[in-house]
């Protein structure tokens, strides 16, 4: 009884962070799954957009490991629903989109690759 006594707000900051990823989990499998899929490709596509800054150009392996390794991270439920080989095809994906973004908004660009003053 001493040790939930002393320890009580481990416990409750415990309950407090699974309760708050259980909703999370509830909200997202509550969606359709067009809605899950574009959720999933959105954050595909700022996943690999955070990748392509943190490890630059050249580097295509890392980022893919890079973003599998936030992807399991993140979606924890769904490592065994998609393969490494179907978050390979997304990132192929958000790349393909990435690389629009990158040469029609300076934003983006100045984002990914440090601001520049042009």
């Amino acid at each position: 009884m001493d040790f939930f006594i002393n320890n009580w707000y481990v416990m409750v900051a415990a309950i407090v962070v699974l309760a708050g990823g259980g909703y999370s989990v509830y909200i997202f499998i509550k969606k359709p799954s067009t809605e899950q899929l574009k959720s999933l490709k959105e954050w595909t596509l700022w996943a690999v957009t955070k990748a392509e800054k943190e490890l630059g150009s050249g580097t295509g392996k890392l980022k893919l490991r890079y973003v599998y390794d936030m992807f399991i991270t993140k979606f924890p439920w769904l490592r065994n629903a998609v393969s490494f080989e179907m978050v390979s095809m997304m990132v192929d994906d958000a790349l393909e989109e990435m690389r629009t973004m990158l040469e029609s908004n300076k934003a983006v660009k100045d984002f990914v690759n440090g601001f520049s003053e042009e």
